[in-house]
């Protein structure tokens, strides 16, 4: 993970942008102190992936009485759609 101060990653965005794009993370600090972190755009959609589904599970915990299975909820999203 690279470290760069804010004024310096301004004149070198370009080149931050490349190493992104290798995946790499680059956090921006300003007075020492992280600001920001540019990830590469597929790390943040997992992450997103994963925080959904999460929550999901979690308020999937939280109903009562919710006895479907796996097989049933797939087969239930699709009731009512025309063919």
């Amino acid at each position: 993970m690279q470290q760069i101060q804010s004024t310096e990653a301004k004149a070198r965005f370009a080149e931050l942008l490349r190493t992104v794009e290798r995946g790499e993370t680059v956090v921006i600090t300003r007075h020492g102190k992280a600001v920001a972190h540019i990830v590469p755009a597929h790390a943040r959609e997992r992450t997103e992936r994963q925080q959904a589904v999460d929550q999901f599970l979690r308020r999937r915990n939280e109903w009562q009485g919710a006895t479907m299975t796996r097989e049933e909820i797939l087969a239930a999203r699709h009731e009512g759609h025309s063919r």
